[in-house]
């Protein structure tokens, strides 16, 4: 048997249409399209804050092992919107959620579909009708002998009461709005190794060919009695339907349907991802009624290299839009995902008339610069797809009507007020877990359900089921985000491990990002707006001008003047502190002494401070992350640096444990607070594992340290994070990093997104109040 692959299905909203799409260049911020520049916030009118992150892997099965792939991709919910039902591909099985309480999600258990079949049947979809469960399964035994069926399960009994042979590989499910029709996408995918004839490598045409499968329902009576009624999408004798052909669909005889979504007239909207384009089906009939081509786009002001810069300065031309995902607007227009597959993929979305078949409008570059504002976006998708759009749903909540756009890659959900169809209104971003899949809209209790598909057990980010609410206040995401440089774009930024105060500023801090970015930049924020907001980047050079990348792990802003980074090193002897005048320019260097230097592994300098000696003099503070090898287990290092005299001395400071295997305890970032020293000592673990982000000080040594064993200096807790990061009700972020006291007294910390790599990339910029209150006066 060859291995079945994971489609990548969606389930369905609403849909209608016809026509011939054409092109639409965009350059840009695309033409009556939305602008992103200064909307941080929505102006007035509810939000949407995120309630609960529940991650699946605790709704396992006892006794599987916690690490075990388990995901969540297509959601479903009951009819009183308080169970979530949704599929777990990498299990085999669906899981079931309680949401009667959003702040709260509790899990039900699962059901694995090996009980019903085979234990290689993979769920694709999911929808809930009524008192009963569809799931679509995918039990292909390879691509050329493609199969599925429709599993109907009992809500409350999780008993199948029938199964309905589908005839092929199935992808989506959407029920109409009336409940009488179910349409199922069924893909038969094409094989990414098979050469077809005369074709290159995963080309297509690759037979068999795919269809629609329309399940007759029967005004909710018995499953018994549903019917299955097929629509072809190619001629009998295998070649194209008349309708496909003159839309221009790239390969009509292979047209692959990828998500559906039925409109309020009961007509079908059908996309074709690798296909470039949108079928159009009367449902009642089962008649094609037109089809037309998603059309190609040209957008400029993007990323399109992958260099480790975020400089949106790219652009691609004429490419496919090869949308995923459609979601009817009303019965008229139509909103597609443009995540594209091997040709194309435009970073965006789109809303298509269904009468005419061409693009309304189009977001152009302003999706991916939605990533780059919020600090989301990943460079090492750059030259590939970018944000990867993947999913799109459309509800209405409180007579408005909202379109939800998420990024797979980014890992975020755009919501937009779509009141007028053609002229969609971005009003915020939603953080998610990696790889948001399933957008569920719950209008009848003002939720949204995302569920998401990548789950890496090894960097403890697992996949979840994310809930937000529509309310008033102001949502906690997001604490951070840029404003636009002198081109008019985003300034980028991610991965800040450090903070600092603005020496005369007080509601200025500086931080300045790592080696998940190249040249190395130390980044203005304005602390005293809400959100805090990066205002101005300054590169880094090194001693002869040219663009340096150093992996900058703490940042103090001296109030001589310019910086003093620690910059750690892959090994111990490239940990160094590194002087940078106001300009950004490297003007000294100071390394490690050789005896230290030899004891340290991957982890050195984490964090830097500076402060003034009785005599005058500037002495300069450094943490190493963990122990040096010579030294005693649980014993990190401080070190003092006199600048006059250019020496070192050294300083134990005795570090938590958590006694979870695998973890390990290091030290993050040093400040000064008067006499003392602050220091954030952090654990290993994120998500619901994490245990230790806490703020300790320790006293200020007055002079270096004395000859012989390091003395250990007593340390006081000062403030325990670890609750106000698992405030924001999102995945508890792992790298507790960066720490400082403006000059306005208030204490700000940060979080490191590690530039969107093997975490979430949300990062959380915390105000944890007043110096007097979180250290105490002294």
């Amino acid at each position: 048997m060859t291995p079945k692959r994971t489609p990548t299905p969606t389930a369905g909203i609403a849909a209608a249409a016809l026509a011939i799409a054409g092109t639409l260049a965009v350059t840009g911020t695309a033409a009556a399209g939305p602008t992103d520049a200064g909307r941080h916030h929505p102006a007035g009118g509810p939000t949407f804050d995120r309630t609960a992150t529940y991650p699946v892997f605790q709704n396992r099965p006892a006794g599987e092992d916690p690490a075990t792939e388990t995901v969540a991709e297509i959601s479903a919910v009951s009819p009183d919107g308080r169970t979530l039902v949704y599929t777990d591909a990498a299990a085999r099985r669906i899981g079931f959620l309680d949401i009667a309480r959003p702040d709260r999600p509790r899990g039900l258990g699962t059901l694995s579909l090996a009980q019903l079949g085979d234990a290689e049947d993979e769920p694709t979809s999911v929808a809930v009708l009524g008192r009963y469960v569809l799931v679509v399964v995918n039990t292909s035994a390879s691509y050329t002998a493609p199969s599925g069926r429709l599993d109907v399960i009992e809500l409350a009994t999780r008993q199948r009461v029938r199964s309905i042979d589908l005839g092929g590989q199935p992808d989506s499910i959407a029920i109409s709005h009336d409940q009488r029709y179910a349409a199922i996408a069924i893909e038969n995918e094409r094989d990414e190794d098979a050469t077809p004839p005369g074709r290159k490598k995963g080309d297509l045409p690759q037979a068999p060919a795919g269809f629609v499968q329309i399940l007759d329902l029967d005004g909710r009576s018995t499953p018994q009695r549903w019917k299955l009624r097929t629509v072809p999408l190619t001629a009998a004798d295998g070649q194209a339907l008349p309708a496909l052909a003159a839309a221009g669909i790239t390969e009509p005889t292979d047209p692959e349907p990828e998500y559906v979504s039925i409109n309020g007239r009961n007509q079908l909207a059908v996309t074709l991802q690798e296909n470039n384009g949108v079928v159009l089906v009367d449902v009642p009939t089962g008649r094609v009624t037109g089809a037309f081509s998603a059309g190609t786009a040209s957008v400029g002001g993007i990323d399109t290299v992958k260099d480790g810069r975020i400089e949106l300065t790219g652009s691609i031309t004429d490419v496919p839009r090869e949308p995923d995902a459609v979601a009817w607007v009303d019965d008229r227009y139509l909103a597609t995902a443009n995540e594209g597959d091997w040709r194309g993929g435009t970073r965006g979305w789109s809303v298509f008339d269904s009468r005419t078949g061409q693009v309304a409008w189009d977001a152009g570059n302003t999706f991916e610069r939605l990533a780059v504002r919020h600090g989301l976006h990943n460079e090492d998708r750059a030259a590939k797809k970018g944000t990867e759009p993947e999913g799109v749903a459309i509800a209405e909540y409180g007579g408005v009507r909202y379109a939800f756009v998420g990024s797979e890659r980014s890992n975020f959900v755009a919501v937009y007020d779509l009141s007028r169809p053609t002229a969609p209104v971005f009003r915020q971003v939603l953080p998610t877990t990696n790889g948001p899949e399933g957008l569920l809209p719950i209008p009848s209790r003002g939720l949204l359900a995302v569920s998401s598909e990548t789950d890496d057990a090894d960097a403890g980010v697992r996949a979840s089921v994310s809930l937000y609410r529509l309310g008033g206040g102001t949502p906690d995401f997001p604490s951070l985000v840029s404003a636009d440089d002198a081109q008019g774009a985003p300034i980028g930024w991610g991965a800040l491990g450090a903070l600092s105060a603005a020496p005369g500023r007080p509601q200025q801090l500086y931080s300045v990002t790592d080696a998940a970015y190249t040249p190395t930049r130390i980044l203005t924020v304005d602390a005293g707006r809400s959100p805090a907001v990066v205002t101005d980047s300054l590169p880094v050079t090194d001693a002869d001008g040219n663009p340096a990348a150093y992996d900058a792990e703490g940042i103090f802003a001296r109030p001589q003047g310019g910086f003093w980074l620690a910059v750690e090193g892959a090994k111990g002897a490239e940990n160094r502190l590194v002087r940078l005048d106001a300009a950004g320019r490297t003007r000294q260097t100071v390394p490690l002494p050789a005896e230290v230097a030899a004891g340290l592994g991957k982890q050195g300098f984490e964090g830097v401070a500076a402060s003034t000696d009785r005599h005058g003099r500037e002495i300069v503070w450094a943490v190493l992350q963990r122990e040096v090898s010579t030294d005693p287990a649980g014993v990190a290092r401080i070190g003092r640096y006199d600048v006059t005299a250019g020496t070192w001395s050294w300083f134990s400071y005795r570090l938590e444990s958590t006694a979870v295997a695998g973890d390990w305890i290091g030290l993050s970032e040093v400040t000064v607070v008067g006499n003392r020293l602050a220091i954030i000592e952090r654990d290993k673990l994120n998500g619901p594992a994490a245990a230790l982000k806490r703020v300790y000080t320790v006293p200020m040594p007055a002079g270096p340290a004395a000859p012989g064993p390091l003395a250990v200096l007593p340390k006081t807790l000062a403030v325990d994070v670890l609750p106000a990061l698992r405030a924001t009700n999102g995945w508890t972020q792992e790298k507790l990093e960066g720490l400082t006291v403006a000059g306005n007294g208030q204490v700000y910390a940060i979080t490191d997104n590690d530039g969107v790599q093997d975490a979430t990339g949300e990062t959380v910029l915390l105000r944890l109040g007043p110096a007097a209150k979180v250290f105490g006066r002294r």
